[in-house]
Protein backbone atom coordinates (compact mmCIF):
# COMPACT_ATOMS: atom_id res chain seq x y z
CA UNK A 1 0.00 0.00 0.00
CA UNK A 2 3.20 2.24 0.70
CA UNK A 3 4.16 1.55 -2.75
CA UNK A 4 1.02 2.45 -4.22
CA UNK A 5 0.17 5.98 -2.76
CA UNK A 6 3.80 7.15 -3.84
CA UNK A 7 2.85 5.74 -7.47
CA UNK A 8 -0.77 7.52 -7.45
CA UNK A 9 1.69 10.81 -6.16
CA UNK A 10 3.66 10.15 -8.76
CA UNK A 11 0.26 9.90 -10.89
CA UNK A 12 -1.14 13.37 -10.01
CA UNK A 13 2.26 14.75 -9.70
CA UNK A 14 2.92 13.96 -13.68
CA UNK A 15 -0.97 15.12 -14.15
CA UNK A 16 -0.15 17.90 -12.06
CA UNK A 17 3.11 18.56 -14.68
CA UNK A 18 0.77 18.08 -17.23
CA UNK A 19 -1.66 20.63 -16.24
CA UNK A 20 1.49 22.88 -15.62
CA UNK A 21 2.47 23.30 -19.12
CA UNK A 22 -1.57 23.98 -20.12
CA UNK A 23 -1.60 26.90 -18.05
CA UNK A 24 1.89 28.25 -18.70
CA UNK A 25 1.73 28.76 -22.50
CA UNK A 26 -0.85 31.53 -21.67
CA UNK A 27 1.83 33.25 -19.68
CA UNK A 28 4.04 33.37 -22.69
CA UNK A 29 1.21 35.03 -24.60
CA UNK A 30 1.31 38.02 -22.48
CA UNK A 31 3.82 40.52 -23.31
CA UNK A 32 7.25 39.63 -23.06
CA UNK A 33 7.27 40.70 -19.23
CA UNK A 34 6.47 36.96 -18.36
CA UNK A 35 9.67 35.60 -19.80
CA UNK A 36 11.57 35.48 -16.95
CA UNK A 37 8.71 33.17 -15.08
CA UNK A 38 9.49 30.54 -17.42
CA UNK A 39 12.68 29.94 -16.61
CA UNK A 40 12.38 29.70 -13.24
CA UNK A 41 9.88 27.36 -12.76
CA UNK A 42 12.56 24.48 -14.19
CA UNK A 43 14.79 24.81 -11.50
CA UNK A 44 11.99 23.35 -9.55
CA UNK A 45 11.00 20.30 -11.84
CA UNK A 46 14.25 19.93 -13.44
CA UNK A 47 13.10 16.41 -14.62
CA UNK A 48 10.23 18.18 -16.73
CA UNK A 49 12.73 20.10 -18.50
CA UNK A 50 12.01 18.50 -21.91
CA UNK A 51 8.47 20.53 -21.51
CA UNK A 52 10.25 23.53 -21.18
CA UNK A 53 12.08 24.51 -23.86
CA UNK A 54 8.77 24.12 -26.38
CA UNK A 55 7.24 26.81 -24.82
CA UNK A 56 10.49 28.71 -24.68
CA UNK A 57 10.84 28.66 -28.33
CA UNK A 58 7.05 30.22 -29.94
CA UNK A 59 8.13 33.00 -26.71
CA UNK A 60 10.86 33.73 -28.15
CA UNK A 61 9.91 33.61 -31.90
CA UNK A 62 7.49 36.24 -31.51
CA UNK A 63 10.29 38.52 -30.12
CA UNK A 64 12.20 38.68 -33.57
CA UNK A 65 9.14 39.39 -35.20
CA UNK A 66 8.27 42.17 -33.46
CA UNK A 67 11.22 44.70 -34.06
CA UNK A 68 11.26 43.73 -37.69
CA UNK A 69 8.35 45.19 -38.64
CA UNK A 70 9.09 48.49 -35.87
CA UNK A 71 11.97 50.10 -38.22
CA UNK A 72 9.84 49.08 -41.18
CA UNK A 73 7.22 51.13 -40.07
CA UNK A 74 8.92 53.67 -38.31
CA UNK A 75 11.70 54.59 -41.33
CA UNK A 76 8.91 54.88 -44.17
CA UNK A 77 6.93 57.80 -43.03
CA UNK A 78 10.10 59.56 -41.81
CA UNK A 79 12.14 59.68 -45.28
CA UNK A 80 8.75 60.22 -47.13
CA UNK A 81 8.32 63.74 -45.34
CA UNK A 82 12.26 64.43 -45.59
CA UNK A 83 11.50 64.06 -49.60
CA UNK A 84 8.53 66.41 -49.49
CA UNK A 85 10.83 69.17 -47.93
CA UNK A 86 13.08 70.12 -50.59
CA UNK A 87 10.46 70.25 -53.10
CA UNK A 88 9.17 73.22 -51.00
CA UNK A 89 12.02 75.06 -51.81
CA UNK A 90 12.13 74.74 -55.45
CA UNK A 91 9.78 77.99 -56.09
CA UNK A 92 13.05 79.95 -54.93
CA UNK A 93 14.05 81.50 -58.27
CA UNK A 94 10.80 83.39 -57.94
CA UNK A 95 11.64 84.39 -54.77
CA UNK A 96 14.67 86.18 -55.91
CA UNK A 97 12.74 88.00 -58.94
CA UNK A 98 10.48 89.63 -56.41
CA UNK A 99 13.58 90.27 -54.82
CA UNK A 100 13.83 94.34 -54.86
CA UNK A 101 10.02 94.49 -53.58
CA UNK A 102 10.60 92.09 -50.89
CA UNK A 103 13.76 93.93 -49.96
CA UNK A 104 11.78 97.04 -50.47
CA UNK A 105 9.16 95.70 -47.86
CA UNK A 106 11.75 94.94 -45.37
CA UNK A 107 13.52 98.21 -46.03
CA UNK A 108 10.49 100.20 -45.18
CA UNK A 109 9.34 98.09 -42.44
CA UNK A 110 10.26 100.78 -39.96
CA UNK A 111 8.46 103.44 -41.60
CA UNK A 112 5.34 101.45 -42.02
CA UNK A 113 5.15 100.68 -38.80
CA UNK A 114 5.29 103.90 -37.44
CA UNK A 115 2.46 105.21 -39.95
CA UNK A 116 0.23 101.94 -40.23
CA UNK A 117 0.04 100.97 -36.71
CA UNK A 118 -0.77 104.74 -35.98
CA UNK A 119 -3.84 104.07 -38.85
CA UNK A 120 -4.57 100.68 -36.99
CA UNK A 121 -4.88 102.53 -33.58
CA UNK A 122 -7.89 104.74 -34.61
CA UNK A 123 -9.82 102.15 -35.95
CA UNK A 124 -12.58 99.64 -34.26
CA UNK A 125 -15.38 99.46 -37.11
CA UNK A 126 -16.37 103.27 -36.44
CA UNK A 127 -17.66 105.96 -38.50
CA UNK A 128 -15.41 108.46 -39.82
CA UNK A 129 -15.53 111.64 -37.56
CA UNK A 130 -14.04 114.77 -37.53
CA UNK A 131 -12.24 113.48 -34.31
CA UNK A 132 -10.54 110.46 -36.29
CA UNK A 133 -9.73 112.82 -39.08
CA UNK A 134 -7.38 114.98 -36.87
CA UNK A 135 -5.80 112.26 -35.48
CA UNK A 136 -5.07 110.49 -38.71
CA UNK A 137 -3.08 113.98 -40.12
CA UNK A 138 -1.30 113.96 -36.81
CA UNK A 139 -0.13 110.48 -37.56
CA UNK A 140 0.85 111.60 -40.78
CA UNK A 141 2.42 114.25 -39.96
CA UNK A 142 4.72 112.24 -37.61
CA UNK A 143 5.76 109.64 -40.26
CA UNK A 144 7.37 112.90 -41.52
CA UNK A 145 5.27 113.15 -44.65
CA UNK A 146 4.87 116.94 -43.62
CA UNK A 147 1.95 118.87 -43.29
CA UNK A 148 1.10 120.03 -46.42
CA UNK A 149 0.73 115.88 -47.80
CA UNK A 150 -1.24 115.21 -44.31
CA UNK A 151 -3.59 117.78 -45.34
CA UNK A 152 -4.14 116.93 -49.13
CA UNK A 153 -4.61 112.99 -47.39
CA UNK A 154 -6.93 113.36 -45.05
CA UNK A 155 -9.06 116.23 -46.71
CA UNK A 156 -9.64 114.24 -49.91
CA UNK A 157 -10.55 110.90 -47.13
CA UNK A 158 -12.83 113.56 -45.70
CA UNK A 159 -14.91 114.53 -48.73
CA UNK A 160 -15.02 110.91 -50.31
CA UNK A 161 -15.75 108.83 -46.12
CA UNK A 162 -16.80 111.54 -44.01
CA UNK A 163 -19.96 110.38 -41.86
CA UNK A 164 -19.27 106.07 -43.16
CA UNK A 165 -18.01 103.36 -41.46
CA UNK A 166 -14.33 102.63 -42.98
CA UNK A 167 -11.64 100.04 -41.35
CA UNK A 168 -8.45 100.64 -41.19
CA UNK A 169 -7.27 98.48 -44.38
CA UNK A 170 -9.73 101.18 -46.71
CA UNK A 171 -7.85 104.08 -45.40
CA UNK A 172 -4.49 102.53 -45.97
CA UNK A 173 -5.73 101.76 -49.08
CA UNK A 174 -6.53 105.04 -49.68
CA UNK A 175 -3.66 106.74 -48.44
CA UNK A 176 -1.59 104.20 -51.04
CA UNK A 177 -3.29 105.65 -54.10
CA UNK A 178 -2.95 109.23 -52.99
CA UNK A 179 0.41 108.81 -52.29
CA UNK A 180 1.15 107.39 -55.90
CA UNK A 181 -0.57 109.78 -57.34
CA UNK A 182 1.86 112.28 -55.71
CA UNK A 183 4.77 110.58 -56.05
CA UNK A 184 4.31 109.31 -59.78
CA UNK A 185 5.22 112.88 -61.57
CA UNK A 186 9.14 112.73 -60.21
CA UNK A 187 9.66 108.92 -60.82
CA UNK A 188 11.82 109.48 -63.37
CA UNK A 189 14.68 106.84 -64.21
CA UNK A 190 18.18 109.23 -65.17
CA UNK A 191 18.35 109.38 -68.85
CA UNK A 192 22.15 109.36 -70.30
CA UNK A 193 22.34 111.00 -73.40
CA UNK A 194 24.28 109.08 -75.53
CA UNK A 195 25.15 112.35 -77.88
CA UNK A 196 27.41 113.36 -75.00
CA UNK A 197 30.67 111.79 -74.90
CA UNK A 198 30.79 111.99 -71.92
CA UNK A 199 27.39 112.81 -70.20
CA UNK A 200 28.65 114.38 -67.14
CA UNK A 201 27.23 113.19 -63.57
CA UNK A 202 28.09 115.59 -60.71
CA UNK A 203 26.88 113.35 -57.04
CA UNK A 204 26.95 115.69 -54.45
CA UNK A 205 25.06 115.75 -50.79
CA UNK A 206 26.62 115.68 -47.22
CA UNK A 207 28.75 113.98 -44.99
CA UNK A 208 27.89 109.94 -44.77
CA UNK A 209 24.91 110.53 -47.45
CA UNK A 210 26.09 107.52 -49.12
CA UNK A 211 27.44 109.37 -52.14
CA UNK A 212 30.50 107.32 -52.79
CA UNK A 213 28.94 104.19 -52.40
CA UNK A 214 26.06 105.37 -54.83
CA UNK A 215 28.54 106.42 -57.41
CA UNK A 216 29.97 103.16 -57.37
CA UNK A 217 26.70 101.15 -57.93
CA UNK A 218 25.43 103.86 -60.68
CA UNK A 219 28.86 102.78 -62.21
CA UNK A 220 28.51 98.99 -62.22
CA UNK A 221 24.73 99.72 -63.62
CA UNK A 222 25.98 102.06 -66.31
CA UNK A 223 29.01 98.91 -67.19
CA UNK A 224 25.72 96.64 -67.05
CA UNK A 225 24.07 98.13 -69.90
CA UNK A 226 27.64 98.31 -71.88
CA UNK A 227 28.49 101.99 -71.21
CA UNK A 228 32.07 103.11 -70.89
CA UNK A 229 32.57 104.97 -67.79
CA UNK A 230 35.03 106.93 -65.92
CA UNK A 231 34.99 107.89 -62.19
CA UNK A 232 36.98 110.71 -60.61
CA UNK A 233 37.31 110.77 -57.19
CA UNK A 234 36.65 114.30 -56.26
CA UNK A 235 36.57 113.50 -52.35
CA UNK A 236 40.16 114.31 -52.21
CA UNK A 237 39.78 115.49 -48.36
CA UNK A 238 39.48 111.67 -47.32
CA UNK A 239 42.26 109.02 -48.24
CA UNK A 240 39.36 106.26 -47.26
CA UNK A 241 36.66 107.50 -49.60
CA UNK A 242 39.45 107.46 -52.41
CA UNK A 243 40.66 104.33 -51.80
CA UNK A 244 36.85 102.80 -51.30
CA UNK A 245 36.01 103.95 -55.15
CA UNK A 246 39.23 102.56 -56.63
CA UNK A 247 37.85 99.13 -54.90
CA UNK A 248 34.44 99.56 -56.47
CA UNK A 249 36.28 100.34 -60.09
CA UNK A 250 38.68 97.24 -59.74
CA UNK A 251 35.61 95.30 -59.22
CA UNK A 252 33.50 96.60 -62.04
CA UNK A 253 35.94 97.26 -64.39
CA UNK A 254 35.63 101.12 -64.47
CA UNK A 255 39.24 103.21 -64.47
CA UNK A 256 39.33 105.71 -61.67
CA UNK A 257 40.93 109.17 -62.29
CA UNK A 258 42.43 110.48 -58.65
CA UNK A 259 45.26 112.46 -56.87
CA UNK A 260 46.06 112.93 -53.65
CA UNK A 261 44.44 113.88 -50.54
CA UNK A 262 44.04 117.22 -49.74
CA UNK A 263 44.70 117.55 -53.80
CA UNK A 264 42.64 120.73 -55.48
CA UNK A 265 38.67 119.19 -56.79
CA UNK A 266 37.98 121.43 -59.33
CA UNK A 267 41.35 120.68 -60.78
CA UNK A 268 41.04 116.71 -60.89
CA UNK A 269 37.39 117.13 -62.10
CA UNK A 270 38.74 119.37 -65.07
CA UNK A 271 41.51 116.52 -65.73
CA UNK A 272 38.85 113.80 -65.60
CA UNK A 273 36.62 115.09 -67.70
CA UNK A 274 39.73 115.83 -70.32
CA UNK A 275 40.65 112.51 -70.07
CA UNK A 276 37.21 111.16 -70.70
CA UNK A 277 36.51 113.54 -73.57
CA UNK A 278 39.43 112.49 -75.36
CA UNK A 279 38.56 108.63 -74.82
CA UNK A 280 34.67 109.74 -75.73
CA UNK A 281 33.56 108.19 -72.63
CA UNK A 282 29.89 107.18 -72.56
CA UNK A 283 29.50 108.71 -68.75
CA UNK A 284 31.46 110.41 -66.27
CA UNK A 285 30.73 110.32 -62.67
CA UNK A 286 32.43 112.85 -59.87
CA UNK A 287 32.22 112.40 -56.62
CA UNK A 288 32.60 115.12 -54.32
CA UNK A 289 33.63 115.82 -50.79
CA UNK A 290 30.83 115.68 -47.95
CA UNK A 291 29.83 118.85 -47.14
CA UNK A 292 27.52 120.51 -44.69
CA UNK A 293 24.98 122.40 -46.01
CA UNK A 294 25.38 124.96 -43.45
CA UNK A 295 29.30 125.68 -43.89
CA UNK A 296 28.98 128.26 -46.75
CA UNK A 297 33.05 127.82 -47.72
CA UNK A 298 32.29 124.24 -48.71
CA UNK A 299 29.49 125.07 -50.27
CA UNK A 300 31.60 127.46 -52.21
CA UNK A 301 34.23 125.20 -53.43
CA UNK A 302 31.40 122.61 -54.81
CA UNK A 303 29.97 125.42 -56.90
CA UNK A 304 33.87 126.06 -58.44
CA UNK A 305 33.72 122.42 -59.50
CA UNK A 306 30.70 123.58 -61.68
CA UNK A 307 32.71 126.71 -63.29
CA UNK A 308 35.85 125.06 -63.71
CA UNK A 309 34.34 121.94 -65.46
CA UNK A 310 31.99 124.39 -67.85
CA UNK A 311 35.30 126.05 -69.04
CA UNK A 312 35.59 122.45 -70.63
CA UNK A 313 31.69 122.16 -71.33
CA UNK A 314 29.47 124.83 -70.42
CA UNK A 315 26.54 122.30 -70.54
CA UNK A 316 28.27 120.27 -68.02
CA UNK A 317 27.45 118.59 -65.38
CA UNK A 318 24.75 117.23 -67.60
CA UNK A 319 22.69 115.71 -64.41
CA UNK A 320 23.36 116.92 -60.89
CA UNK A 321 22.14 114.31 -58.14
CA UNK A 322 21.77 115.12 -54.76
CA UNK A 323 21.94 112.02 -52.16
CA UNK A 324 19.90 112.39 -49.08
CA UNK A 325 20.16 110.07 -46.41
CA UNK A 326 16.17 109.42 -45.21
CA UNK A 327 17.64 108.94 -41.57
CA UNK A 328 18.25 113.07 -41.77
CA UNK A 329 13.98 113.13 -41.92
CA UNK A 330 12.55 116.48 -41.97
CA UNK A 331 16.59 117.88 -42.21
CA UNK A 332 16.51 117.06 -45.77
CA UNK A 333 14.17 120.02 -46.84
CA UNK A 334 17.03 122.31 -45.57
CA UNK A 335 19.67 120.00 -47.68
CA UNK A 336 17.63 120.45 -50.76
CA UNK A 337 17.33 124.33 -50.95
CA UNK A 338 21.02 125.36 -50.10
CA UNK A 339 22.44 122.38 -52.69
CA UNK A 340 20.39 123.71 -55.50
CA UNK A 341 21.47 127.47 -54.62
CA UNK A 342 25.47 125.86 -54.78
CA UNK A 343 25.38 123.60 -57.49
CA UNK A 344 22.27 122.92 -60.43
CA UNK A 345 21.18 119.89 -58.00
CA UNK A 346 18.18 118.19 -60.83
CA UNK A 347 17.38 115.04 -59.20
CA UNK A 348 17.18 113.23 -56.07
CA UNK A 349 18.63 109.71 -54.56
CA UNK A 350 17.17 108.75 -51.36
CA UNK A 351 19.50 106.30 -49.41
CA UNK A 352 19.28 104.37 -46.31
CA UNK A 353 15.45 103.98 -46.00
CA UNK A 354 16.03 100.62 -44.51
CA UNK A 355 17.91 102.33 -41.41
CA UNK A 356 15.05 104.68 -41.07
CA UNK A 357 11.26 105.39 -39.60
CA UNK A 358 11.53 108.55 -41.74
CA UNK A 359 10.39 106.94 -45.28
CA UNK A 360 7.83 109.56 -45.38
CA UNK A 361 10.29 112.52 -45.82
CA UNK A 362 10.46 111.37 -49.73
CA UNK A 363 6.64 112.25 -50.39
CA UNK A 364 6.89 115.45 -48.52
CA UNK A 365 9.85 115.82 -50.54
CA UNK A 366 8.36 114.93 -53.93
CA UNK A 367 5.47 117.46 -52.91
CA UNK A 368 7.00 120.47 -52.29
CA UNK A 369 10.04 120.88 -54.90
CA UNK A 370 8.81 118.24 -57.67
CA UNK A 371 13.14 116.94 -58.22
CA UNK A 372 12.39 113.53 -60.20
CA UNK A 373 13.82 110.98 -57.72
CA UNK A 374 15.79 108.78 -60.02
CA UNK A 375 16.62 106.02 -57.61
CA UNK A 376 16.50 104.88 -53.95
CA UNK A 377 18.50 102.56 -51.89
CA UNK A 378 18.06 99.97 -49.16
CA UNK A 379 20.73 98.60 -47.90
CA UNK A 380 24.33 98.26 -48.78
CA UNK A 381 23.99 95.32 -51.26
CA UNK A 382 25.11 96.60 -55.23
CA UNK A 383 21.34 95.50 -55.97
CA UNK A 384 20.06 97.55 -53.09
CA UNK A 385 19.83 100.68 -55.42
CA UNK A 386 17.71 100.77 -57.78
CA UNK A 387 15.31 103.40 -59.97
CA UNK A 388 12.25 104.57 -57.83
CA UNK A 389 8.76 103.10 -58.44
CA UNK A 390 6.17 104.97 -57.15
CA UNK A 391 3.33 102.79 -56.69
CA UNK A 392 5.60 100.03 -55.09
CA UNK A 393 6.92 102.71 -52.79
CA UNK A 394 3.51 104.20 -51.83
CA UNK A 395 1.81 100.58 -51.04
CA UNK A 396 5.06 99.73 -49.19
CA UNK A 397 5.00 102.64 -46.47
CA UNK A 398 1.52 101.33 -46.08
CA UNK A 399 2.16 98.15 -45.50
CA UNK A 400 0.25 97.20 -48.66
CA UNK A 401 1.65 94.45 -51.09
CA UNK A 402 2.85 95.92 -54.06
Amino acid sequence: MSETEPEKKGWFARLRSRVAPTVEPPKPAEPEVAQPEPVEPPVAAEPETPFAPPPIEPASEPVPMAPEPEPVAVAAPVEAVVEKEPEVEKPEPEVEKKGWLSRLREGLSKSTKKVAESITGLFTKKKLDQQTLDDLEDALIQADLGVAVAARLVGKLSKERFGKEVTEEEVRAAFADDIAEILQPVAVPLTIDAARKPHVVLVVGVNGSGKTTTIAKLAGLYKGEGRSVLLAAGDTFRAAAVEQLKVWGDRAGVPVVSKQTGADAAGLAYEALERARAEKTDVLLIDTAGRLHNKTNLMEELAKIVRVIRKLDPEAPHSCLLVLDATTGQNAHAQVETFKTMSPVDALVVTKLDGSAKGGVLVALAEKFKLPVVAIGVGEGIDDLQPFEARAFARGLMGLPA
